[in-house]
């Protein structure tokens, strides 16, 4: 097996390997980090990394493999990469931000204790737009992170170096959070498989561990290798009021969805989806049909007020938080940021209300719809990609030769009304690629607290699709 071989290589592959003593930890965080060494300049997927700590590390776990009955976690030997906004006590964390470029936390956040505990490795951390607070993963302390299959385009936000990364090969799992999409966006421009949990399923940070749109989950390369991450995420912590008992721990095997009724909307009721994205999901669908399953177009009932409301909560929480920040801080922000900031300080208590009574709109459609049906599904956004540079601040977004006449962060991106319907669990994964070059990804949006379902349904598409790392030819060409 080459190096590159190597660092497509499915985690849960990887593990067996390393269990069978046919692979060693140091062998694999050594072909990672010669990938990222050769990779990272064109693709700037990172922004700290601890290359030889890893290194060191991957010894310590090949020591354990070595020795018959020693206790290996669940996680041993692999190289997982950690979004730069989550803390490692005593390790930088930046948020993308020149407000927190000197900035070293003193505790650890229960995820990555949990992934540290599991004996995953840290190589690096990923890149993020700043505080997160965009689809776009530039800033100004980072500069620019671009998409593995097309330089030209963005691989999504806010988890964007998290996605770039794994499609690029250098990292084996990592790590992302979604407040508007942050893990679904890059899942699907970066042709990789992300995962919303439902709200409290995973535990978060204070003060956002509060809000019901925030979620921290999984990114990876294939079904059963986020599963093996979510696994080690999951569960209740006492840092966190708002996570979830008990523990919820998903199969890795699952049954056939033939006679699953499947039910599919292509523009939720009001985006514009662009003509490859429309085409990739017409061909995903087909595929749950060759699986036995039946699918039936619905209508949601939703308008344009799905989005606005959406946009409406995070303004008032998260740009409030952003209006904090540029009080202080607004010469040393990215203009996004401060554009943010700006929504926030405006918004009013009624906006957030309102949001809140939309959604109960909202969930009144969708709660009879997957009564009737075992999951729903719909593109993960309505463009491929924007472009790498693209700015909210100066920029339009056009899909089908029309401007979109919403916030342009989220304009393009068909995540946010399922972090308003924050309770149902929702895989994004790949659909096929635009003529760009850019990938496109589809969104299995189960019932509530319902997770296994989209994990079923995800693993099933995927095996019928013939997974999409495998060979050089399903690779970005980097």
């Amino acid at each position: 097996m080459s190096d590159l071989d190597l660092c497509y290589l499915p985690a849960t592959e990887a593990l067996a390997r390393f269990r069978s003593r046919k692979l060693s930890p140091v062998e694999l965080m050594r072909a990672v980090i010669a990938r990222a060494e050769k990779v990272n300049k064109k693709v700037n997927a990172f922004t700290f990394t601890h290359f030889d700590e890893a290194l060191e590390a991957a010894r310590k776990a090949e020591a354990k493999y070595a020795k018959n009955g020693a206790r290996l976690g669940a996680l041993e030997g692999l190289p997982v990469a950690i979004k730069d906004e989550s803390w490692i006590k005593g390790k930088p964390t930046s948020y993308g931000s020149l407000i927190y470029k000197d900035f070293v936390p003193d505790v650890t956040s229960p995820n990555n204790e949990r992934i540290l505990k599991a004996g995953g490795i840290v190589h690096a951390r990923t890149a993020t737009p700043e505080f997160s607070c965009s689809s776009v993963t530039q800033t100004r302390l980072w500069g620019m992170t671009r998409n593995p299959w097309n330089p030209k385009f963005t691989p999504g936000g806010s988890s964007g170096g998290s996605a770039a990364s794994l499609a690029s090969g250098t990292s084996a799992i990592a790590t992302g959070s979604d407040i508007g999409g942050s893990i679904r966006i890059p899942a699907s421009c970066a042709g990789v498989v992300g995962y919303k949990p439902p709200y409290g399923r995973n535990p978060d940070d204070p003060p956002f561990n509060l809000d019901p749109y925030c979620h921290t989950g999984p990114l990876a390369r294939t079904v059963a290798d986020t599963i093996l991450l979510q696994n080690v995420m999951c569960g209740p912590s006492p840092m966190d009021i708002a996570s979830l008992r008990p523990k919820l721990r998903l199969p890795m095997q699952y049954k056939p969805i033939k006679g699953w009724r499947i039910a599919y909307s292509m523009d939720l009721g009001f985006y514009n989806v662009d003509k490859d994205v429309v085409a990739n999901t017409k061909a995903a669908l087909d595929v749950f049909r060759s699986l036995g399953a039946t699918v039936e177009e619905v209508d949601l009932g939703w308008t344009i007020d799905a989005l606005k409301a959406g946009v409406d909560h995070l303004n008032h929480l998260f740009g409030g938080l952003m209006a904090g920040y540029a009080k202080k801080h607004r010469k040393l922000m990215t203009p996004y940021a401060v554009d943010f900031a700006r929504q926030g300080a405006k918004s009013k208590a009624a906006d957030f209300l309102r949001a809140m009574e939309v959604a109960t709109k909202m969930y009144a459609t969708l709660g009879p719809i997957l009564e009737k049906y075992n999951v729903l599904v719909c593109p993960t956004t309505a463009l491929p990609a924007v472009r790498a540079d693209f700015d909210p601040t100066l920029h339009d977004v056009k899909i089908n030769g029309k401007k979109v006449e919403v916030w342009p962060v989220i304009a393009w991106c068909m995540t946010t009304p399922f972090n308003t319907m924050s309770r149902c669990p929702v895989l994004s994964v790949p659909s096929g690629r635009a003529a760009n070059g850019v990938p496109t990804g589809i969104q299995i949006v189960g019932r509530t607290y319902c997770d296994a379902d989209v994990f079923q349904a995800g693993m099933a598409y995927e095996t019928a699709a013939g997974g999409w790392y495998g060979s050089a030819k399903t690779r970005p060409d980097l």
